[in-house]
């Protein structure tokens, strides 16, 4: 197979959360086991930093990432989903996998793969384990996919764990309340191995703490940090968070003897877009009119976003927007602004909630618009529409960004 047969034998032959949902979600780590153990255990060669959260892991994914390859540490960076290219996903000082690594991966273990009936998920971290260690690399900062203690991540034994936030995300799969989320999120706290927390709640940061006293793992409070001055290159104002939370757990790793300077770290920050690649993050693709675009997707995601947006300045605000089917709409639709004009569309997904239904829903919440098939049918009519003092935001999934995104790189 060449490099997009193999995608599309990778993208369609199994099940993957993001396109199928409840299906292709795993309720125990044994396939993975399975694969670590027929690979020789690769997630035994790398020392890891383990995020887990429901809002900022990727973003604090990319910040740690850069902020060590600041230092000259050669990094391996394991992040989901991708939104242009499945490559996005393993990365090493930046540079994304190669398409032949892939093809070679899949050709040389396909038989495995299919005998066992491996998810997406886990063939993609049985990839990405064995590519940093058949490279070489000195640390890997690893995000979790979903949850945490059932993560396909979860087989590593890490530095630190980290976890950002919680939120009501996923509660199909992960509970249905904020401290039984907690409770999955908390399982990638191990034995003996410091802790970051990077946000305070009530509700969770008990569960945390309950955690790492039963796992005498030492926990470090991120949210404890003043905010600093120091110039980060993202720019969403809920960044703050995610650089206090790189920041508490570059402490920790100077405690472990892993070296990071003050100046590594202030050019990391300066520099994490340049460093890593990161994509989506309140990113701004346009001026006159300005596009502005980002993947926050749940309650706590779209709440901060629009707080931002509601302190740009624009004559008009136009908003293309699209969810997925499992999507809690009672939550997210009051938090948008009823004064902009509204572009409703499907991301191109096979969960995408189709943009009738979604428009039905919005009106009822006093959010007006019309409807597209396409995201970037959404986008064009909105720059048709949208003068030079205008703004545009597009967002409300992460599928919906990368649509956007796709489409402007196949211009």
């Amino acid at each position: 197979m060449n490099y997009q047969e193999t995608l599309d034998w990778l993208f369609h032959q199994l099940p993957m959360y993001q396109k199928e949902g409840a299906k292709a979600y795993k309720k125990d780590l044994s396939n993975t086991r399975l694969l670590m153990n027929y690979l020789g255990h690769p997630e035994k060669a790398i020392q890891a930093i383990h995020i887990a959260g429901t809002n900022g892991k990727g973003s604090t994914s990319h910040i740690l990432a850069s902020v060590l390859q600041e230092q000259g540490y050669r990094i391996g960076l394991y992040t989901s989903p991708h939104l242009v290219d499945f490559r996005e996903r393993i990365k090493i000082n930046g540079q994304e996998i190669s398409e032949q690594y892939i093809v070679d991966f899949v050709e040389k273990h396909k038989d495995f793969f299919q005998r066992n009936a491996l998810s997406f998920f886990e063939m993609t971290v049985g990839l990405s384990f064995e590519y940093f260690k058949d490279l070489g690399v000195d640390y890997v900062v690893l995000e979790t996919g979903l949850g945490g203690r059932l993560d396909s991540t979860n087989v590593v034994h890490p530095l630190v764990s980290v976890i950002t936030n919680i939120g009501l995300d996923h509660t199909q799969f992960l509970g249905t309340t904020l401290p039984a989320i907690a409770i999955e999120k908390g399982g990638i706290i191990k034995e003996n191995v410091p802790v970051v927390v990077g946000e305070y709640h009530p509700d969770t940061f008990p569960v945390f703490e309950n955690i790492s006293v039963q796992k005498k793992a030492k926990l470090y409070k991120a949210f404890e940090l003043e905010d600093t001055s120091i110039h980060c290159e993202l720019k969403g104002a809920y960044q703050k968070h995610n650089i206090k939370t790189a920041l508490k757990t570059v402490e920790v790793l100077n405690n472990l003897g892993v070296e990071v300077s003050k100046t590594a770290t202030k050019t990391g920050l300066a520099k994490v877009t340049q460093n890593t690649g990161l994509l989506g993050r309140y990113q701004m693709v346009q001026e006159a009119p300005k596009i502005l675009c980002d993947t926050g997707h749940n309650k706590e995601g779209i709440s901060l976003v629009v707080q931002q947006l509601l302190q740009e300045q624009y004559q008009q605000l136009h908003i293309v927007f699209g969810v997925v089917e499992d999507k809690d709409l009672r939550s997210v639709l009051p938090l948008l602004p009823k004064n902009a004009h509204y572009y409703f569309t499907k991301p191109s997904i096979a969960r995408g909630l189709s943009e009738k239904k979604l428009k039905l829903v919005a009106e009822k919440h006093g959010l007006i618009g019309a409807e597209f098939s396409t995201v970037a049918q959404g986008v064009s009519q909105a720059i048709l529409k949208a003068t030079t003092e205008d703004l545009i935001y597009v967002g409300g999934s992460t599928f919906v960004v990368a649509d956007f995104l796709s489409s402007r790189m196949l211009k």
